[in-house]
């Protein structure tokens, strides 16, 4: 029983809420009917005088992105391993003629142009699948066969558009893979098109940016459950696809929930520039870590004329700090980026087209340039005018409220806030330099969000008080204020449904007035808990099985230390080895765990000593296992009875201090309340 008992604290899914980017399969259940509402006269004001400031009816990027269309996607709907639907092109068909009064005109016209679908050719060998997946596919024709750039997101997804692919252009043979960078989106779906012994038997270049596989896993490893949580807002998992619910995310229509994968590169990108001939294709390599992503790569092909710019560039305002929550970036080092583009491009009179990993591509060598010095000056304007305003005293907020792009940017729909915003990208680049605190005292150790309301609702005058001058506040369209002070409401009186009730009509209507995809998610995600819905997202760990497989031991370690419980933890003292055996039994890995003073180590001692079999003598016990089985037991494919009396796992040692030791680590919740105490 104890020995079960040990192993109860290994099988609690220990990894299956942790990959935000490995977008594992989900059922969504809801409780209640999303509620339909009208657009007050105060958001349809709004809209229209954003529309009068904009060229909406400008026809040059629908030009961009019908421009060699070979044939348009079929309307699919595609289901994962355990029948849950993950996508379905029909639903956007509501996408389409004028901007409803429920959404921003801009946005509208952003997700008319991300409902372009199809296989284009870019240029006489050179195609792209968009539309069946956040990102794009890009195939380029090589002398044997077809050299694939960014897989897609899953599996299922990939296989769909290669299908695709191969009714138009014939049998593709696949002679190299590129991933442009780190994010499961352009490299989920590889195990659909080649898998690992293809790539060592017919010996496949698979091409990634130094530090390819460590930051793919790295950050989502450590901080996954919380990440999915914000990601569940910022993509509007709960909301059906209509024009009072999630229309676009602004990069693309949506995030693919599915299978994904990931396979070792064999090549590295490493150096600033660097040029390779892939089965007789000359390809000159851009390093450019540290901006959209920490790893990735941009590339130029002589042969087409044509620059990748990956996601480095798009056809957006880009986040500087992504609102599902990651490690800032870099707004300068990305400005720099893009300005040793332009530079490389201007220097070639030649170079004529610009393709990227989301959106269309630009046709025109001054057009090109135009757009990349473009999206250069809009993140510098952000950082250099953020960091002036906070060096004469502002704070983020101040900031955000402040700044605008310069008419010289703002016009151009490239630089408009459809997935990051100038509002958040400002309080990011603040967060760089200077982190969470605005150097004013009474913000240095604020009360707790359910302490502080309590006390605000006093000081208001009590429940009914304050939703009577919140009425007058909503009556007047003055939404923001209204969500402030009401949120207070319902952090106090959580059970309060008509402060529920009058929050979520004013979220609805920001999200109404949202040009962003991801702050129209949030708030109509936030309105729809807020009236019952459930956001409760319960994810398939085995989907992302193929990922796990490949992610470092190292990794998993980490993960493991930042689920121990420090107050369950006080005074323990506890060691133990863990032992990984390969397919043939050896052990080939070994670690030793210890808690002391709350806080889990971990030392790889393979890599300190040459005896692949050495462990802690001091240890209270060890646990050999193959890595294959951990894995199983991760996502949930083992059960207890697999483990006991298996040939792949044993324990030596006390049993009492491995059930004490694995007693101690929590399981994580992807289900914490956000707009509920």
């Amino acid at each position: 029983m104890m020995f079960k008992t040990a192993f109860y604290w290994l099988s609690v899914p220990l990894f299956s809420v942790t990959f935000l980017l490995t977008l594992v399969a989900c059922d969504q259940t809801a409780e209640v009917q999303f509620i339909d509402a009208a657009a007050s006269q105060f958001t349809l004001d709004s809209n229209l005088e954003l529309a009068e400031t904009l060229d909406i009816e400008n026809q040059v990027d629908f030009d961009n992105a019908k421009r060699g269309l070979i044939a348009k996607a079929p309307i699919n709907r595609l289901k994962n391993l355990r029948g849950t639907e993950i996508w379905n092109a029909a639903s956007y068909d509501f996408v389409k003629g004028d901007a409803p009064d429920t959404v921003n005109p801009s946005l509208w016209r952003q997700a008319k142009l991300n409902s372009i679908r199809g296989l284009f050719e870019v240029e006489k060998g050179l195609y792209q699948l968009r539309g069946f997946d956040l990102a794009n596919m890009t195939l380029i024709k090589s002398d044997n066969g077809w050299i694939v750039v960014d897989p897609l997101t899953t599996l299922e997804t990939s296989r769909v558009a290669m299908d695709f692919a191969e009714q138009h252009l014939g049998p593709i043979n696949i002679t190299g893979v590129i991933f442009t960078h780190s994010h499961v989106d352009h490299f989920g779906g590889i195990l659909a098109l080649l898998d690992a012994q293809q790539i060592a038997d017919s010996n496949i270049p698979v091409i990634a940016p130094v530090g390819f596989v460590h930051e793919a896993v790295s950050e989502n490893i450590i901080a996954g459950p919380a990440m999915l949580r914000r990601g569940s807002y910022m993509y509007g998992d709960p909301l059906s696809n209509s024009a009072t619910g999630h229309v676009d995310t602004g990069l693309g229509k949506q995030v693919i929930f599915g299978s994904s994968s990931i396979v070792q590169p064999t090549v590295t990108i490493d150096q600033p520039q660097q040029k390779l001939t892939v089965d007789g294709i000359e390809i000159e390599f851009f390093n450019m870590p540290g901006s959209e992503a920490p790893s990735e790569l941009t590339f130029y092909l002589p042969q087409w004329n044509a620059f990748c710019g990956a996601e480095i560039i798009s056809h957006v305002m880009h986040n500087v700090l992504t609102l599902r929550g990651a490690k800032v970036r870099d707004a300068l080092v990305w400005s720099d980026h893009i300005g040793y583009i332009a530079d490389f491009i201007d220097g070639k009179a030649e170079a004529d087209v610009l393709f990227n990993s989301h959106h269309w591509p630009t046709w025109g060598h001054d057009e090109i340039v135009t757009q990349l010095h473009q999206q250069q000056d809009m993140y510098k304007f952000t950082h250099d005018q953020t960091v002036r305003l906070a060096n004469i005293g502002l704070t983020p907020k101040e900031i955000a409220e402040r700044l605008v792009l310069p008419k010289s940017l703002a016009g151009n729909f490239h630089l408009r806030g459809y997935y990051g915003t100038l509002s958040h990208n400002s309080k990011a680049v603040y967060q760089y330099y200077f982190g969470w605190y605005n150097g004013n005292p009474a913000t240095l150790n604020p009360l707790p969000p359910v302490e502080s309301a309590l006390r605000y609702v006093e000081f208001m005058g009590g429940a009914e008080a304050l939703l009577e001058k919140a009425a007058v506040y909503q009556a007047k369209g003055d939404y923001r204020w209204v969500a402030e002070v009401l949120n207070h409401l319902v952090f106090a009186e959580p059970a309060n449904t008509d402060a529920r009730a009058m929050l979520a009509e004013a979220y609805r209507q920001m999200a109404y007035q949202a040009e962003a995809g991801p702050w129209r998610d949030i708030y109509l995600s936030g309105a729809y808990e807020l009236q019952g819905g459930s956001n409760i997202v319960r994810y398939d760990a085995a989907a992302s099985k193929g990922f796990l497989q490949q992610v470092p031991l190292e990794q998993f370690m980490k993960a493991l230390s930042v689920r121990l419980d420090g107050e369950k933890a006080e005074g323990e003292v506890l060691s133990i080895n863990i032992a990984f055996t390969n397919p043939q039994g050896d052990v080939d890995s070994n670690f030793v765990l210890s808690i002391r003073n709350s806080v889990m180590h971990y030392r790889n001692l393979t890599q300190t000593t040459t005896q692949t079999t050495a462990k802690s003598t001091t240890a209270d016990a060890t646990l050999t296992v193959s890595k294959a089985l951990f894995v199983d037991i991760l996502v949930g494919e083992a059960g207890l009875t697999d483990l006991i009396g298996s040939d792949q796992l044993s324990v030596d040692g006390s049993v009492l201090k491995l059930v004490k030791f694995f007693s101690l680590l929590g399981e994580p919740n992807d289900a914490f309340n956000i707009v509920l105490p």
